[in-house]
């Protein structure tokens, strides 16, 4: 029960003022004029002035509301380290216990776990909504259990009551952990790049150690070992073995007594790229599939072209010198002889054997492409005749031999079996070896026979071989027996995927790892881990997957579309994961570079201080005991040794109120008249 006196004025408050200003007045004037019950008329203007404004007594019924304390509990990665679940579980077990032996306190538990996107310790943020689900009058304190390793401390709450850090762990711990600096997303292949990188010591480590052994190891290769200095950065080079994504894996072995080794490695991922593709395009006689060929390449701002044209063929007899035929002198020495391999890929375009490039020349290009390199045939009519480049020094780097047929009829380009497995040529608009393509017709063809084990990806005329694959040593070459492809460019009949088509072919040439007919490929995503496996057979075996911690598990890969073979596996364990099927093997890391809850492992109160000193709370080292709890009042300091306090808060809710005038209304009009008469007789003597 309370009582509380309150006020409903007949009259609005700014007249009852006038009123009381004028009585005051007319006092004032009665005790200059001297008289004597003065005093008893003003006591009776109060009385009307108090009876005006309404006085009444409010009786109110309340039922107390306990208070309530928050426990806010880190269940990061970092509060597992040693045995700070431990220190954890007892000091939450001791609150809740000193908690329940208080009369109307209750005790929030909040746990808060690992954050997603690799945010940290996000218990401010935690708190902050625990206080918003309570009432604020009803907010006695709040506690955090945690190792004070918390990454959003700019989302701290204003607190009115106390707030805690009972600190996990010891002072004695220390860590050795190892920092990337900076290390680029993607690296030009054959030259070093810089990875800085720095190995530190936290927390309480051995004194005396100036310098600690560090494991580089690439796509899960043998591991080289180097010895760097201990505190300092350094920059280590780095040069990709190939093209595409790699995978380094830097790590520092793990110290006898640090707290984990978690932050010992790191995963840095660099996609391997050409400086710039330098190609050679040899025109034998300029034709509109020449064009073709120079805004396909030109149109590629990373694409050096170096182009070799034949615009006048030097049998035409009319006294030019042959060394005067061209424009300008083309260095055909230096380019075939001395320089040629630094082209990514040399292209054929309709070219034949007139004496300008000798054998010595066409002999070399033959080693280059058995070194390594990619050439690129586009035949025209030349390639059936004797003069053909089948019948020179290229004839064993290519995948098909003429029959010295030409076909002058339309027909329409279709894709083989193999070419809708093989990524150049799959899902090429909407074709199909049993349907129609989506594209328009060819009107001519060089008659080919596939060898040295190419794979027709196309057919055209009759059925014959259009576009034949081979590998030859290391290299490969591709030849295209028509030089129609410019029909679809300039839209004949519809026009097809032309730019698509060539764009591959070449980049197959150049032994892009995107476009390997039989590779092994890991990505991630929101659903996991996503193995591919890309195939020109029918079927493929089982895959073995690595995760990080070592477990080996064996998974089957579902076909998606012919040749291409896909599964998706949940990846939970950030790391390096190893899938191998067959001869082949991939590598993946998933996860962040370096956790951010192994970032800093060693407990500390520094963060949360200035937010705790701001309400005078306290930082116990559960090291130390658990702390008792004990009340105190509103600005007292609210931790000491050995305790820490909460703030009684005393809130209640009103169930029910009665309102009573303080007095009814013919006391007030008696009380007023009567002094008012006592004034008048007192006056009358």
């Amino acid at each position: 029960m309370a009582d509380a006196v309150i006020f409903d004025p007949m009259l609005p408050w700014p007249v009852i003022a006038g009123l009381g200003v004028l009585a005051l007045i007319l006092v004032a004037l009665a005790l200059w004029r001297g008289l004597p019950g003065w005093g008893l008329r003003g006591l009776a203007a109060l009385v009307l002035l108090t009876a005006l404004s309404g006085p009444s007594l409010v009786d109110e019924a309340r039922d107390p509301l306990g208070d309530i304390l928050i426990a806010v509990v880190d269940d990061s990665a970092s509060q597992v380290l040693s045995d700070r679940p431990d220190q954890t579980d007892a000091a939450l077990a001791r609150l809740e216990a000193q908690v329940a032996a208080l009369p109307d306190t209750e005790l929030r538990v909040v746990r808060v776990g690992d954050s997603p996107d690799n945010a940290g310790s996000l218990v401010m943020t935690a708190l902050t909504e625990a206080l918003a689900e309570a009432p604020a009058a009803r907010i006695a304190g709040a506690v955090v259990i945690s190792d004070g390793q918390i990454h959003d401390m700019e989302r701290a709450p204003a607190m009115t009551a106390p707030l805690h850090l009972l600190r996990t762990g010891r002072d004695s711990d220390w860590d050795r952990r190892l920092v990337i600096t900076t290390a680029p997303a993607f690296a030009i292949l054959g030259e070093e790049v810089a990875v800085r990188l720095k190995v530190e010591d936290q927390g309480r480590a051995p004194r005396g150690l100036d310098s600690v052994p560090l494991d580089i190891a690439v796509d899960g290769g043998e591991p080289r070992r180097f010895t760097v200095p201990l505190g300092q950065e350094m920059e280590l080079p780095v040069r990709l073995p190939h093209a595409g994504q790699n995978i380094i894996q830097i790590s520092t072995p793990v110290a006898e007594g640090e707290l984990t080794d978690r932050n010992n490695a790191a995963v840095v991922q660099m996609n391997g790229v050409r400086d710039r593709l330098r190609v050679l395009l040899v025109s034998g006689e300029p034709h509109p599939g020449e064009r073709t060929w120079r805004n396909l390449l030109k149109s590629d701002a990373s694409v050096d072209l170096v182009h070799f044209t034949i615009l006048r063929p030097p049998e035409k007899q009319d006294g030019v010198p042959v060394s005067e035929l061209s424009l300008i002198a083309f260095p055909t020495r230096e380019l075939f002889l001395e320089k040629i391999d630094e082209f990514d890929l040399i292209i054929f375009d309709r070219y034949k054997l007139r004496g300008i490039l000798p054998a010595l020349y066409l002999d070399n290009v033959r080693r280059y492409v058995e070194s390594g390199g990619a050439v690129l045939v586009a035949a025209g009519p030349d390639f059936a005749s004797a003069a053909s480049l089948y019948r020179s020094q290229l004839r064993p780097i290519l995948p098909g031999a003429p029959t010295a047929r030409v076909l002058e009829e339309p027909y329409l380009p279709r894709l083989t079996e193999t070419g809708e497995r093989h990524p150049v040529t799959r899902g090429l608009g909407r074709a199909t070896a049993e349907s129609d393509p989506d594209w328009g017709r060819w009107l001519r063809q060089v008659e080919l026979e596939a060898t040295g084990g190419g794979q027709v990806v196309m057919t055209g005329a009759d059925d014959g071989p259009l576009l034949i694959l081979g590998r030859f040593g290391q290299g490969r070459s591709a030849l295209l027996g028509s030089d129609q492809a410019w029909l679809w460019s300039r839209g004949f009949e519809g026009g097809g995927p032309q730019l698509d088509l060539l764009r591959r072919v070449a980049h197959w040439a150049m032994q892009e790892p995107e476009l390997e007919e039989e590779a092994l490929s890991l990505a991630s995503d929101q659903t996991g881990l996503r193995i591919t496996r890309r195939t020109l057979g029918d079927s493929i075996g089982s895959a073995e997957v690595t995760a990080p911690d070592g477990t080996v598990a064996t998974v089957t890969l579902e076909q998606i579309a012919p040749g291409l073979f896909e599964t998706v596996l949940p990846a939970e364990d950030p790391g390096l994961y190893r899938v191998t099927e067959g001869e082949r093997e991939a590598v993946i890391a998933l996860g962040p570079r370096a956790p951010r809850e192994f970032e800093e492992t060693v407990a500390t109160g520094v963060l949360m201080a200035p937010v705790i000193d701001a309400v005078r709370g306290g930082i116990v080292v559960l090291e130390d005991g658990v702390p008792r709890l004990r009340a105190v009042r509103e600005g007292q300091p609210a931790a000491g040794r050995g305790w820490i306090g909460y703030m009684p808060r005393g809130a209640y809710l009103t169930v029910d109120q009665t309102t009573t005038p303080l007095l009814p209304g013919w006391v007030w009009l008696i009380l007023a008249a009567g002094l008012a008469i006592g004034g008048w007789l007192r006056e009358g003597r």
